[in-house]
């Protein structure tokens, strides 16, 4: 007797069988118990969800023999019963969408719908790939789709409902198909090897599931793939040697390497993948999803149900997430990202994928701008390993205080901590403008936290430039981000923060500076007030010194 593969031999007869898909089952099974079945059906999903199988069920339930009416349990004996199940049915017709896509075909269909079925109670078409369909053949099925004979089903199946026209989907109820999860496809591996009574150790199942991608299908498929090779008890080292999926320990190793900030190590662990046969862009999607999984249990705790690891694999990759933290991890899966397609374009995808891991593996070489920022404002020092910054002295005046208050510290409503920069008749003070002008990143560090890093992005390169009664004007350079900050009542939200930190009712007012400047830093002339906040910006100096850099020319934008 010839061999049925496990998808076809385990596919669900039953509405309660259906695996993944209950909700769309149980509603099916509503709709037949209340008499209300719809006559077009158009069921959307992904490859080996139960689209088809589903559709194979419902077929049975409405024209079971041994049942009166339409059941939710048909008998699975009766002669349609069947016939359905291997596609043979007279009165059930599966229609190959793709290879049956013109007009003149479908117009035969219609044609044939209005004879009643030859022994059950309806005539059902299952059109599967519906999307391949014309736009004239969609045309040519409008009418009856619309008004079908009382004695014709119809249901649809597409993995790609965006290209079935809007006039189809409107005459058809719709169900969307969800992705099978891993944890449901692996307990259905394991009761099928079970009923199969072959030998598996556990650590081969979840990886098979995941490989699915969501497809019950394509579990089954490689599931038989694995059988087919003889072995018992079937391993994890089977996915390996014959599926192609880089092994899990020497991927573990990889990423061990990349946290001890190993090169040489990164290296060889490219290498002993690279020699098991596997191409650059297996290892990329291997160690995004590895460091998808730190990333989960950094984020989320290793309890978490979105993890699907073995007890074994959670020990291990729980210990290996406490040497990186989040932002690396998510950093790293980006870039990886973005590798794999660059990779498959690129004539040298070896060496991108070295320079790649090594960029990891050498982080601690590179200083981020939070470290150089700790460094200038005296900070602990970081791992980085850098030249440390020497203290820079102040451009012309004295400098911004070394360590920078959090705004959280900072006093609210005290004018004598922080000085006001006029009174309310309008009078300005040159020592009060050059104090508010020390404490303008202390200020704009007060509006990100209360208002957002998007309200103080749009204030970083403006400088207060006094009072004027109760107005404070704030000077761009240009004048591209005033209406921003004028918009949805942004600049209402800025005075109310300044108020609280100046400890009086103030107004805001936005103004361009009336001639952009260019100074050079080199020569005898007295450095200006703009060009004075520039060069002692803590941010500035970091940089200067963390690149060991040097400043020609200031330039507004």
């Amino acid at each position: 007797m010839a061999y049925t593969v496990l998808a076809r031999k385990y596919r669900s007869q039953t509405f309660d069988d259906v695996v993944g898909q209950e909700p769309i089952s149980k509603t099916l099974k509503n709709a037949i118990e209340t008499g209300r079945v719809a006559h077009a059906y158009l069921f959307t999903g992904t490859r080996g969800v139960g689209k088809t199988t589903l559709a194979r069920i419902l077929a049975k339930a409405l024209n079971c023999l041994e049942a009166k009416e339409p059941t939710t349990t048909p008998c699975l004996k009766c002669g349609s019963c069947l016939a359905v199940n291997t596609g043979e049915d007279i009165d059930v017709i599966e229609i190959d969408g793709a290879s049956n896509n013109r007009v003149d075909e479908i117009r035969e269909l219609r044609e044939n719908a209005i004879y009643r079925p030859a022994r059950a109670r309806y005539k059902i078409y299952i059109i599967d790939e519906v999307h391949m369909l014309t736009t004239a053949a969609f045309n040519a099925l409008l009418k009856t789709l619309e008004e079908p004979p009382e004695h014709v089903k119809f249901i649809f199946a597409t993995t790609e409902p965006n290209k079935v026209i809007a006039t189809i989907q409107s005459r058809c109820q719709r169900f969307d198909f969800a992705n099978i999860s891993p944890k449901v496809i692996a307990e259905q591996l394991k009761s099928i090897l079970r009923k199969e009574n072959l030998r598996f150790e556990e650590d081969l199942i979840l990886p098979v599931a995941r490989m699915a991608n969501g497809s019950m299908r394509d579990a089954l498929s490689l599931l038989d793939r694995l059988i087919s090779t003889g072995v018992e008890p079937l391993t994890a080292q089977l996915l390996e040697d014959f599926l192609g999926r880089p092994n899990a320990e020497k991927i573990h190793r990889l990423i061990e390497r990349i946290a001890d900030h190993d090169a040489a190590g990164t290296l060889t662990a490219i290498e002993e993948l690279v020699c098991t046969g596997l191409g650059e862009i297996q290892i990329v999607d291997a160690v995004i999803e590895s460091m998808r999984d730190l990333l989960v249990i950094r984020s989320a705790g290793i309890d978490t149900d979105l993890l699907i690891l073995t007890a074994d694999q959670k020990e291990k990759a729980a210990a290996l997430a406490k040497r990186f933290d989040a932002a690396d991890l998510i950093y790293n899966i980006t870039a990886l990202e973005k590798l794999r397609w660059t990779i498959k374009n690129s004539d040298t995808p070896r060496a991108l994928l070295d320079a790649s891991l090594l960029r990891f593996a050498l982080s601690e070489h590179f200083m981020n701008v939070d470290e150089l920022m700790g460094r200038t404002q005296g900070g602990p020092p970081s791992a980085v390993k850098k030249k440390l910054l020497t203290e820079d002295k102040p451009v012309a005046k004295p400098s911004i205080p070394a360590t920078r208050q959090r705004s959280s510290d900072l006093p609210v409503a005290d004018p004598e901590e922080l000085p006001l920069l006029g009174d309310s008749h309008g009078s300005e003070s040159p020592a009060a403008t050059a104090d508010l002008a020390e404490n303008w990143p202390n200020l704009i560090e007060v509006i990100r936290d209360k208002l957002g890093n998007g309200t103080a992005a749009l204030l970083s390169g403006s400088a207060p430039r006094g009072f004027k009664g109760d107005s404070l004007i704030i000077e761009f350079p240009t004048a591209g981000r005033i209406e921003m900050c004028q918009s949805n009542g942004r600049a209402d939200q800025i005075a109310t923060a300044l108020s609280e930190q100046l400890g009086r009712r103030i107004r805001i007012k936005f103004e361009a500076a009336v001639s952009p400047q260019t100074d050079a830093v080199e020569g005898p002339a007295k450095p200006t007030t703009k060009r004075y906040e520039i060069l002692n910006d803590p941010g500035v100096k970091a940089v200067l010194g963390g690149l060991e850099a040097t400043i020609t020319k200031i330039e507004d934008q």
